[in-house]
């Protein structure tokens, strides 16, 4: 990440984690969706709507709480059923066990949009989460869900959704703020010291509605884009003792290849007769070379390929994603201020974006041709590394003088991008890389930057993010700065010079590597990938941004 402004970076989640052998270990809550109630829970919960208006499973539970629901809400004023507000009322003793009632906050259901219930779903997880229920059972029928008659291929935000489609978004928010990367933590979770009690962890939540089987239907979808947000934040929690080029390359083709995705690493050698200058470049300052790694996924193309990673399938014009993977990035020798640099592990989070994303798209057999390619390094200091003021090649043939060696991630996806063109000829591509602070400065934690040079790319990709919540704002691709980064010694630099635009500029330069009319999109995702603090959708520490959104674009437009 270019740290030409040194701004700390903004750090996400439980449901995966990854051995070292590259195998997933499933520690999620178990989600299912019946018709009616069929599990013994200590929690029992029901929807409420815009101003205290109680669903008919509301109005029963009161029933069977004596009134004291009722009673405690007109007992105070602060929760109105506002859109993931979350109640907590202890319930009185009863034979079944039942220790607690929640009522769930819907708002205005008719105007409820997809990423909205996913973020309810999140809040209620944190409420189960934080009373220490084990088994919950939610009444998830909510008054003005539109009625469904069919499994919904997308999730249009425009239209009223079904009350299938929000509880299987409910339950993709509790899936995603289950996330907890304890891996190494020396003691399991719930486990406690000889003499205290041992703490309670939520087990399982049975949604309850009519529409049981369409929303599990439409939930597979968006289990399988959970579980591969988890892959990506798994991944860039990671310590870089433990994930660098090489084990992370080999984490990628044992997780990948069981799935029928075509796994090739290219080694050192490899990339150099490729003429990949630039990438290897910038992980000759390491002790642990470089590695590229190219996952190909024929869901279109079918056939043996599909089903069989061991040989590499043959596709036409397949989608391209293309992630930057600096495993740790010192800054090289332009190194960056101690204060958060131990953050810099998640200067891979592109890449892990691409990952996760390719796991996600096996994993629920997507229909389309997909390549993903993810440029790997480690940006050290040392006695071998690159220098301000060096003149390097690139796969594209294009010389960069090197003015500032924290700028190291363009360097990287200019050789993939170009390997990419050159091999796959793709429909169009999209990167994604933790590239600068500067986009940081301009949108913070809440929206990545987008550059696209297409502009129904751009639609689906903005489309994508209103229905996910994962939120890009577009950003100006203009020739001005893509002009910026033309070098009076060579083809090109790898910094404008100016304190101004970084994330402009260095998408123009990216833009130097995209041939001809190649749609193509860049998403600077600095400030997205890694957050400082809880979120609804996820806790401190990697987000897994990009999978879900990349997915839902996938979904509606590709297939």
């Amino acid at each position: 990440m270019s740290a030409f402004i040194h701004t700390k970076p903004v750090p996400g989640g439980k449901a995966v984690n990854l051995s070292k052998s590259g195998k997933i270990m499933t520690k999620t809550v178990k989600i299912t969706f019946s018709k009616t109630s069929k599990s013994k829970s200590d929690t029992l919960a029901a929807c409420v709507g815009a101003d205290g208006a109680f669903s008919p499973e509301a109005e029963a539970l009161n029933k069977q709480s004596g009134g004291t629901i009722r009673q405690w809400m007109d007992a105070q004023d602060h929760f109105t059923g506002k859109a993931g507000q979350v109640a907590v009322i202890a319930a009185p003793k009863n034979k079944d066990g039942v220790v607690r009632y929640m009522l769930v906050g819907m708002g205005e259901v008719a105007d409820l949009t997809a990423a909205e219930a996913a973020v309810i779903g999140g809040k209620f997880y944190s409420a189960l989460k934080s009373t220490g229920t084990e088994h919950a059972t939610f009444f998830a029928a909510a008054k003005g869900a539109a009625k469904s008659d069919k499994k919904p291929k997308k999730s249009d935000e425009k239209q009223s959704l079904g009350a299938d489609a929000i509880a299987a978004h409910i339950a993709e928010g509790v899936r995603l703020r289950a996330y907890d990367f304890d891996l190494y933590k020396s003691t399991e979770k719930g486990s406690s010291k000889k003499g205290e009690k041992k703490a309670r962890t939520l087990q399982s939540v049975d949604i309850v509605l009519d529409d049981a089987t369409k929303a599990a239907a439409f939930d597979r979808d968006l289990a399988a884009a959970a579980a591969g947000t988890h892959v990506a934040r798994d991944l860039t929690n990671e310590p870089p003792n433990v994930i660098y080029p090489d084990s992370y390359a080999k984490r990628i083709a044992k997780m990948l290849q069981p799935l029928g995705i075509h796994v090739e690493i290219l080694d050192e050698k490899k990339m150099a007769k490729l003429g990949m200058e630039s990438h290897l470049a910038v992980g000759q300052g390491s002790a642990r070379p470089p590695r590229v790694v190219i996952m190909r996924y024929a869901g279109k193309s079918g056939g043996k390929a599909a089903k069989s990673a061991k040989t590499a399938p043959k596709m036409t014009k397949p989608l391209a994603f293309v992630g930057k993977g600096v495993t740790f990035d010192t800054g090289g020798i332009s190194i960056k201020p101690a204060a958060g640099m131990d953050d810099m592990k998640m200067d891979m989070g592109g890449s892990a974006a691409v990952v996760g994303l390719l796991h996600t798209l096996a994993s629920r057999k997507a229909k389309v041709d997909v390549v993903g390619i993810v440029g790997l390094a480690e940006n050290m200091p040392s006695d071998r590394a690159y220098r301000p003021g060096d003149i390097i090649n690139s796969m594209a043939g294009k010389t960069i003088e090197v003015l500032n060696t924290d700028a190291e991630g363009r360097l990287v996806l200019c050789d993939a991008l170009t390997y990419v063109q050159k091999h796959d000829k793709p429909k169009m591509i999209i990167d994604l890389a933790t590239l600068t602070g500067a986009i940081m400065v301009a949108l913070g934690s809440e929206y990545a930057g987008a550059y696209a040079n297409d502009e129904t790319l751009w639609t689906q990709l903005n489309d994508a993010s209103q229905k996910t919540g994962e939120k890009l704002w577009r950003m100006p691709l203009d020739d001005f700065y893509r002009k910026s980064m033309v070098s009076t010694i060579a083809d090109l630099k790898n910094i404008s010079g100016s304190p101004h635009g970084g994330s402009c500029t260095a998408a123009g330069f990216l833009q130097h590597f995209i041939e001809g009319d190649t749609p193509w999109a860049h998403l600077d995702i600095a400030g997205t990938a890694w957050v400082n603090a809880d979120k609804p959708l996820g806790p401190k520490g990697a987000t897994g941004f990009g999978v879900r959104v990349l997915n839902q674009m996938v979904m509606d437009y590709y297939e």
